[in-house]
């Protein structure tokens, strides 16, 4: 591919994020307003989480917009959390194969903008369609759209493009947001991961936001603080349980944390629980601003240290570990591979 094709589609992945914001911010807004809202009510549990009404009012609004793309976009096989029990609509002629997979997670953070407290993420990937082989590796294009809270008045937005750097955007928030900014109206910042080479005041997380593993997570952290000097009477390293993949990416990105370790997967496998039986974890479509956000200079791995990666579907748990630079990286991931061994869990 081109890189205007690249290109291309980065463009049109950043004008659905736009949308499909557009569309939350109203729904937000009008809760806000009435001072009741059935938005955090639970409507099903499909693709490895719950569905909740808010998820449920931007799905139709995404195949809308999808419907309506260039005839060279289609067939499009769509993977997303809320589309069914195996996640797949195809978009074009049923029959024919796709010649593209979008993965995409509408809302990632719904919890938190649901009660209105925090922003959520939209977030999305396109990939030439290679059958089940297809990964997140293969992404030509990605973006990171930021769903806000009703108090805030600026959005920003990520987008990449395979051989470029990402570009970030500032979008003002209109109160009614009838429409979705035009991307010609954005703000451009940059966005640049930390330069500190320690974890002295600054944030580095080991995700415990669910019950399950936060003992687990609780150990890790601890023995990291331990190692890394800054276990002491005052705090000195901090963390920040963001309900959300995608926005631990863009602390990351932007230089607000130092480092993020996502090891759900291999706590359950340390406790033992297989099937549904899992403790919720990060799935692929979590993972979809993964591009965006590499292409920042931020270092992303699995829990083992190898290149992170990932299925196109809405079942497989993903482990992920995010380091705003090397130095963070040699400091912090020693630590994590010896911890893991010493709970039986070695690298291939």
């Amino acid at each position: 591919m081109s890189e205007s094709e690249n290109e291309a589609w980065a463009k049109r992945l950043l004008t659905l994020g736009l949308t499909v914001q557009a569309q939350v911010v109203r729904l937000v807004q009008k809760a806000f307003r009435d001072g009741t809202s059935t938005l955090a009510e639970a409507v099903s549990e499909e693709g490895g989480d719950r569905i909740y009404r808010i998820d449920r009012e931007v799905e139709a609004t995404i195949e809308e917009a999808i419907a309506e793309w260039p005839d060279e976009c289609l067939p499009l096989l769509l993977i997303a959390e809320g589309m069914g029990s195996d996640g797949r609509q195809q978009f074009g002629i049923p029959s024919q194969k796709p010649g593209w997979r979008l993965i995409i997670d509408p809302i990632d953070g719904t919890r938190m903008l649901m009660y209105d407290k925090r922003s959520a993420w939209f977030l999305a990937a396109v990939c030439p369609d290679k059958g089940e082989a297809t990964t997140l590796a293969d992404s030509v294009a990605s973006v990171m759209v930021e769903l806000p809270p009703s108090k805030q008045t600026m959005g920003d937005a990520f987008v990449a493009s395979l051989g470029s750097p990402t570009r970030s955007l500032r979008f003002r928030i209109d109160e009614l947001q009838l429409q979705p900014p035009l991307i010609n109206d954005a703000v451009e910042f940059s966005a640049r991961p930390s330069k500190k080479v320690d974890l002295q005041d600054g944030f580095a997380t080991v995700l415990s936001m669910f019950p399950g593993t936060r003992q687990l997570a609780a150990g890790l952290a601890e023995r990291i603080a331990e190692r890394c000097g800054v276990m002491t009477s005052l705090p000195t390293v901090f963390d920040d349980q963001y309900i959300s993949c995608g926005g631990l990416m863009y602390q990351l990105m932007t230089g607000r944390d130092l480092c993020c370790l996502d090891l759900r997967p291999q706590f359950n496998q340390i406790l033992g629980r297989s099937g549904d039986e899992r403790f919720i974890e990060s799935h692929p479509y979590d993972m979809a601003g993964l591009l965006t956000t590499q292409s920042t200079g931020v270092i992303m791995t699995n829990g083992l240290g190898q290149p992170l990666n990932a299925p196109l579907d809405v079942h497989t748990g993903v482990d992920w570990c995010g380091y705003a630079n090397s130095h963070i990286r040699d400091l912090v991931e020693p630590i994590v591979l010896e911890w893991l061994v010493e709970h039986g869990i070695k690298g291939e």
